[in-house]
């Protein structure tokens, strides 16, 4: 009887397993095509088949070259228009470096593995150059292109190279700026919306927490801590994506956005997070760590719930109320919050617990002084 539960044990472990295994795979499949990954994918190889109907009309011996211009079409495409200018210069630069130090070694002495070695070096240490970034692979790459393909006529492959490489960016950059140039700025306001009412439920979570029975019996709320720093992490990315997709994008003037309020409400977030953070992790330790040198007095459990309640509610109005109900859902979560302070001044001091309900006060304040509305 044993080993069948065993075995039965063992099949739903397996199955369970496989099952995430499987959802993880979709997930990975979904995020490759993505629409997004779709249209780069469009992009890129319009620009490779443009670059490469060009790269034969090159002069002297660039046209020698011809697959040099799809590639360097494929280097500079990029999710952002100033992302493309800014892989493309750096690829460009690392190849005329690479280049120039190629010449250098055939002009000084004849190729041997000790002297590509030591050059070979040199190529990865100028790569550490300031602000050449992903350029700074292309130096020994192109370096060694030129010894090994240029051969006894390394002048006039190092020209076609850089050339063929040149119009390709140029293509490459041209294309992602003529053909429907990404704006990522609805995935930062959803993303931000989304982090408030992550917050807000985290507070309006452990408000309910605060009236159950000890221990609660829904604790989901205690493990969403490193949930809520990497949703922020996440907020903070997709808003720099969205700031540098708006550079050099000529779409920008038909979608309009103020993304200096989105840095201003991301950064309140980011501190609203830290405080909500702060407050999980001390609600769990009253609750589930039997020696905690800290406590909630039974008797401040009903007014922290609801300042905690009012104060999330608020968090999570922010997305879909108007201002007036807002500034209401606000003044709400003041009087809470006030109310609660209030009662822990008139408490008496009871046993020798330090009261926790002071420290998560103070973080609601910080809290609502983070979010508080414009006058």
């Amino acid at each position: 009887m044993d080993r069948m539960a065993n075995t039965q044990v063992r099949q739903q472990a397996r199955w369970a397993r496989g099952t995430r295994l499987l959802k993880n795979a979709l997930a990975e499949l979904s995020e490759a095509f993505a629409a997004q990954r779709l249209q780069l994918a469009a992009k890129a190889a319009v620009a490779a088949g443009v670059a490469f109907l060009i790269a034969p009309h090159m002069p002297g011996a660039a046209a020698n070259y011809p697959y040099y211009a799809p590639l360097g079409a494929l280097v500079a495409m990029y999710h952002n228009v100033a992302g493309s200018v800014k892989q493309g210069l750096q690829a460009l630069t690392g190849l005329a470096l690479g280049i120039g130090l190629a010449v250098v070694l055939v002009s000084v002495t004849d190729p041997s593995p000790l002297t590509v070695a030591v050059f070979m070096g040199i190529g990865v240490l100028l790569g550490g150059l300031p602000r050449i970034g992903s350029g700074s692979d292309w130096i020994p790459t192109a370096a060694l292109l030129v010894l090994l393909v240029g051969g006894s006529n390394p002048d006039d492959f190092s020209f076609g190279y850089l050339l063929q490489m040149g119009v390709g960016v140029a293509v490459g950059i041209a294309v992602n700026f003529l053909l429907w140039p990404p704006l990522h700025l609805k995935a930062a306001a959803a993303s931000l919306d989304d982090l408030r009412r992550a917050l807000g439920q985290q507070l309006t979570d452990m408000g309910k927490a605060l009236k159950e029975e000890w221990p609660p019996e829904h604790e989901a709320w205690s493990k969403r801590s490193d949930e809520l720093a990497e949703a922020a992490r996440s907020v903070r990315h997709l808003v720099k994506e969205a700031d540098a997709s708006r550079r050099a994008n000529p779409r920008r003037k038909l979608h309009p956005r103020d993304v200096d309020l989105d840095y201003r409400n991301l950064r309140e977030l980011e501190r609203v997070t830290f405080h909500i953070q702060d407050m999980t992790d001390v609600l769990s330790d009253v609750i589930w760590v039997s020696d905690a040198p800290y406590a909630v007095p039974v008797q401040d459990s009903e007014p922290l719930a609801d300042a905690m309640t009012a104060t999330g509610e608020l968090l999570r109005s922010f997305s879909d109320s108007d201002e007036p109900t807002q500034r209401e859902r606000f003044r709400a979560a003041r009087e809470a919050v006030e109310a609660c302070m209030a009662a822990t001044a008139s408490r008496e001091p009871t046993g020798d617990a330090v009261p926790a309900s002071e420290s998560i006060l103070l973080s609601l304040h910080r809290i609502l002084r983070a979010v508080r509305p414009a006058d």
